[in-house]
C-alpha cells in the first residue's frame, strides 16, 4: 500500500514551484454569509428558522468562526430569527460568533442592540454604506453626508458596548479620497474593523492589492494597524470570488466572507464551500479546527432549504464531480483500485480526494466508454462479466449519445436473458 508521502510524489505540484515562505501568515477567518447575504438572491427561498438553525450548528462543526444572522432593521420576522438564533448559540454552548448588518441608521442598529441586551450576548454589527461615486451620484450623496452617517452609527454602536465594523459597499470602485475620509471617521468613532467590498464583483488581483496596500498604509499612518483588522467580502460577477477571496487572505486580510453554495445577489458570493476546500488542498486548514467531513452536508442542506438547485458539474457536491464514463480515465480509475490503492484511484484522474469528503469515484458506460467501464459497472452491480453480456452492453452504449442511466443497462441485461 502507498504511503499518504508517498502519492504526493506522484505528482509534480506547479502550484507550489518557486514559492518562498508560508502561504498566509495567519491562520484563514471566516464570516458565514449564507442566511443573511445569500438570501438576497432572487431565486432563494427564505429557510425557515429551524432550518436556519440546522445551518447554523453546521457552520460550527465546520469550524467557521462567524455567522451573519440576519439584518434586524429589515422588519420583524428579521428580528425574531436574529434573536432565536442567537438563543440557539447560547443555548447550545456553540462556538460560532454572530453578527449583523445594518445600514448606517439608528433604525438598523437599535434593534441589534436591543437583541444584544436582551439575550446578554455582544453582536457584532458590521454597519454598511456606500462609498462609490457611481452610488453617490445615483442616490444625489455627498461625502460630508456620508462622513457624518458613518460617526453617528459607530458612536452609537460603540456607546452600547457592541463590537463595532464599518463597512463600505462598493469599496473596488471607491476613490481613495473618499475612503480615506470614511476609513480615518469610522476609526476615530471607534470601529476596529474595516470590511472591503467588491459589491458588484468588479476587483481583479492587481484591484485587490491596490485596495490592501493603500487601506494598509492608511491604517500605518494612523498607528492603528496593530487593533483595527481587515476583512474582504467578494462577489462573483467575473467568476473571480474565489480566487480573490483566497488571495486576500495571501496578502494579510483577517477574515473572509463567503456563503454556501455561492448564493447571493446576481451570480452570488464567494463560495465558502470551495473556499474551504481549497485551503484544505492547500494544506492551510486541518481536521482539528475545520470538521470538513460535513462540507457536503451543508452545501447540500443549503440547496434543499433555500431551492438553489446544484449544478451537475458543480466541484466536490455536484452529481458529476466524481464521475466519469471516459474510457481511458475509467480505466486509469479501475487499474489503481484494482492495485489495492483507494486513494491513488481517488487522484489519478482528480485534484479532489472524494473519500476525504464522504464521496467516492463512479466509473459509469457511455458511447466514449471502453470495454473496462462495463465489466467494472457489471461487477460492481453483482452481474457475470462473460464476453457476450459484455460486448452487448458495449455495443448498446456506443449506439447511443449519453452515458447510460442504471434502469438502461439493466433493461439491456434482461433483453438478453
Amino acid at each position: 500500500m502507498l504511503d499518504p508521502t508517498d502519492l504526493t510524489k506522484l505528482v509534480y505540484d506547479w502550484n507550489e514551484l518557486d514559492r518562498r515562505g508560508p502561504v498566509l501568515r495567519r491562520a484563514p477567518r471566516f464570516v458565514d454569509e449564507t442566511i443573511r447575504d445569500g438570501l438576497q438572491s432572487p431565486s432563494v427561498r427564505d429557510p425557515n428558522i429551524d432550518q436556519k438553525a440546522e445551518l447554523v450548528r453546521l457552520m460550527d462543526r465546520l469550524g467557521l468562526h462567524v455567522v451573519n444572522l440576519g439584518l434586524p432593521g429589515a422588519g420583524r420576522r428579521a428580528q425574531q430569527d436574529v434573536e432565536s438564533l442567537l438563543r440557539t448559540i447560547v443555548s447550545e454552548k456553540l462556538s460560532i460568533l454572530p453578527n449583523c448588518a445594518a445600514r448606517t441608521v439608528e433604525a438598523d442598529i437599535r434593534p441589534i442592540i436591543d437583541i444584544s441586551q436582551r439575550v446578554g450576548v455582544p453582536i457584532e454589527v458590521t454597519a454598511f454604506i456606500g462609498s462609490s461615486p457611481i452610488r453617490a451620484f445615483a442616490e444625489s450623496w455627498d461625502l460630508d453626508r456620508l462622513v457624518r452617517h458613518t460617526r453617528e452609527s459607530i458612536e452609537l454602536i460603540v456607546r452600547n458596548g457592541l463590537p463595532a465594523s464599518f463597512v463600505t459597499e462598493d469599496t473596488t470602485r471607491a476613490h481613495p479620497n473618499t475612503l480615506e475620509r470614511l476609513f480615518r471617521t469610522a476609526i476615530e468613532a471607534g470601529a476596529t474593523r474595516l470590511v472591503l467590498c467588491d459589491t458588484c464583483g468588479h476587483a481583479t488581483p492587481d484591484g485587490l492589492r491596490n485596495l490592501l496596500s493603500f487601506t494598509k498604509s492608511l491604517l500605518r499612518g494612523m498607528d492603528v494597524e496593530d487593533r483595527v483588522m481587515l476583512d474582504w467580502h467578494g462577489h462573483n460577477d467575473r467568476g473571480l470570488a474565489l480566487t480573490l477571496a483566497v488571495s486576500a487572505l495571501e496578502w494579510g486580510v483577517d477574515r473572509v466572507h463567503g456563503c454556501a453554495l455561492g448564493i447571493g445577489e446576481r451570480v452570488g458570493n464567494t463560495s465558502m464551500d470551495h473556499l474551504l476546500l481549497n485551503l484544505y488542498l492547500l494544506g492551510l486548514i486541518d481536521a482539528k479546527t475545520h470538521d470538513l467531513s460535513c462540507l457536503v452536508e451543508y452545501v447540500e442542506k443549503v440547496s434543499s432549504f433555500t431551492g438553489v438547485p446544484i449544478h451537475p458539474s458543480y466541484p466536490l457536491v455536484g452529481r458529476d464531480a466524481f464521475r466519469t464514463a471516459t474510457g481511458v480515465h475509467a480505466a486509469a480509475i479501475i487499474k489503481a483500485e484494482a492495485k489495492g490503492e483507494l486513494d491513488l484511484a481517488d487522484r489519478v484522474y482528480s485534484s479532489v480526494p472524494a473519500r476525504v469528503f464522504g464521496r467516492r469515484q463512479q466509473i459509469e458506460i457511455g458511447h466514449y466508454s471502453g470495454r473496462s467501464n462495463v465489466i467494472y459497472w457489471l461487477r460492481e452491480h453483482g452481474f457475470d462479466t462473460n464476453d457476450e453480456l459484455v460486448d452487448r452492453v458495449f455495443d448498446f452504449a456506443k449506439s447511443q449519445g449519453q452515458t447510460l442511466s442504471d434502469e438502461q443497462i439493466r433493461e439491456v441485461i434482461a433483453a438478453g436473458s
